[in-house]
């Protein structure tokens, strides 16, 4: 399992780059997440909390990849549900259910509030109005949601990977890039208000998959960041057509 030789071999890199690319995108969530809590701290202390979010999501995904056998187990069903007539099979509650279920259920009530805090006056919040979120509030959302990510990231390194040195190099090299774009993203997506709405979007929709999942309802994946991604490029075409149309108004409005 921890075979260093392995790395002599183009397969192997070959493996690793594909691992890191997968492990860059499932880890996007994690970032948008990141960067919406990390929001609420003050200015100079958000740059703190996004490094230390994702330095304690490395550790907990390093944490998990030594202890895989312990991973797999948490497929085996913990209890039985009982005989109800909506089941088509006896289902089996396992721990990993019991995980998804947890985070998805507060990844959806996390991004319900942040949405509904934003449409009864966020400014104000912002503007120094408001309470502000401490350090160790933040951090302690952050590892509850890392917990889970982290659960997805290695499931999908171990269906992918055998070897744990490969997944462990991939997951290292996947958060030094997040961590290096960290900051462009959270701040690219809080200074634009409709981007910030739309990945809040995103989060209740990751949310709703973790539920399904731990429902034992397989979705998709690739539709879904198809779908984010679609929803993406739109919006990101609208902000440049209202970068455009906005001078014209401008010069408009001088001549009434």
């Amino acid at each position: 399992m921890y075979d260093f030789g392995a790395f002599a071999h183009p397969a192997t890199w070959v493996s690793l780059l594909t691992l890191t690319f997968m492990e860059i995108v499932l880890g996007i969530d994690n970032i948008i997440f990141i960067s919406i809590v990390v929001n609420r701290l003050p200015q100079e202390q958000q740059a703190r909390g996004r490094t230390t979010g994702l330095l304690l999501a490395l550790l907990f995904r390093i944490g998990l990849l030594l202890s895989i056998s312990w991973i797999v187990s948490l497929r085996n069903p913990l209890f039985n549900l009982p005989d109800f007539p909506w089941l088509d099979q006896p289902f089996g509650v396992t721990g990993r259910d019991l995980i998804l279920l947890a985070g998805g259920l507060f990844l959806m009530y996390k991004s319900t509030t942040e949405i509904h805090t934003k449409l009864q006056g966020e400014e104000e919040d912002e503007a120094g109005s408001g309470p502000k979120a401490t350090m160790i509030s933040v951090i302690l959302q952050i590892i509850v949601i890392d917990i889970v990510f982290s659960f997805d990231s290695i499931l999908t390194a171990v269906g992918l990977v055998d070897n744990v040195l490969v997944m462990i190099a991939a997951v290292i090299c996947a958060m030094g890039i997040m961590l290096a774009f960290s900051g462009a993203v959270a701040n690219f997506v809080n200074n634009n208000p409709t981007i910030k709405m739309l990945a809040l979007s995103f989060l209740i929709m990751i949310g709703f998959m973790l539920v399904m999942e731990a429902a034992h309802k397989e979705v998709e994946k690739g539709y879904l960041y198809f779908a984010m991604a679609f929803s993406l490029v739109v919006e990101l075409l609208n902000l440049r057509l209202r970068k455009k149309t906005k001078p014209v108004k401008l010069r408009d409005s001088q001549y009434d």
